[in-house]
């Protein structure tokens, strides 16, 4: 097995085992956690903490792993085709600013 995906078991194991699987979560609090965690970074960054930036990035990472985990997702692989997909794509995919 890929790192990656040992992460995401991991994250899920030890998840469940703090009892926050005892119940199935529904994807949108799933995804609303992460974002959660994404706002955390967002904080962090502008009172110029880099420290508790790193941590809260680690947290959206973490988070992210233990949906995968939860939902058997192989997010090595679907990282990895959607770095190759990305690499053939236009710049900024059309004139995206961001």
């Amino acid at each position: 097995m890929n790192l990656i995906n040992e992460f995401c078991k991991e994250a899920f194991e030890t998840a469940k085992s703090k009892g926050w699987h005892d119940k199935p979560i529904e994807t949108g609090t799933c995804l609303a956690l992460i974002h959660s965690e994404v706002s955390e970074a967002l904080e962090a960054d502008r009172k110029g903490d880099a420290e508790n930036f790193a941590e809260e990035l680690a947290d959206v990472c973490i988070r992210i792993f233990d949906l995968c985990g939860a939902r058997g997702i192989d997010l090595e692989k679907a990282i990895i085709n959607k770095m190759a997909y990305n690499k053939n794509r236009s710049h900024k995919h059309g004139g995206k600013k961001y």
